[in-house]
């Protein structure tokens, strides 16, 4: 794994709000990021919760990448991912598990666009980042994650 790193962080109360930038957030295992709204139960799609909502993430050069080659200009939280990465290969993390600073991760599956993200944001979107949409992860470990922690694989068992 390449020497990835957070670049920025979102998070949105309800669904279907602009979502808020932080500096730092706490990782709860079987709930998400507090204050997200599928920790307070108040997603769009809370009518099937499980691990795969607990967090996002997304390569800021998927971000790029849209604007690059789709003129689809967006700031990364408008894509409504809550990590947003530089220098790691996301995709390549379904079904691993690794390190957000001290906060332990599993790759569940890729979190493609869908019809309700394009209709929040803009007409293209699902085109721009289909199978470069992100990584839907499930929390394992408790901790806080902040803009600046390097990601990594989890430390060896000693």
């Amino acid at each position: 794994m390449g020497n990835g790193v957070v670049v920025s962080i979102h998070i949105a109360r309800t669904g279907k709000v602009p979502v808020e930038s932080a500096n730092e957030v706490r990782a709860v295992p079987g709930k998400g990021l507090e204050g997200d709204r599928y920790f307070n139960l108040t997603g769009s799609f809370c009518d099937n919760p499980g691990p795969a909502y607990e967090v996002t993430l997304i390569e800021s050069e998927a971000v790029e990448a849209l604007k690059r080659d789709y003129k689809i200009e967006m700031n990364p939280g408008d894509i409504r991912r809550n990590l947003v990465t530089r220098g790691v290969a996301l995709n390549h993390l379904v079904g691993r598990e690794f390190q957000v600073g001290a906060v332990t991760l599993r790759g569940i599956r890729l979190c493609e666009p869908c019809s309700h993200l394009e209709k929040l944001t803009q007409h293209g979107v699902i085109s721009g980042l289909i199978h470069r949409g992100g990584l839907r992860a499930q929390i394992l470990t408790e901790g806080r994650i902040r803009v600046g922690d390097q990601i990594s694989e989890p430390p060896a068992c000693s």
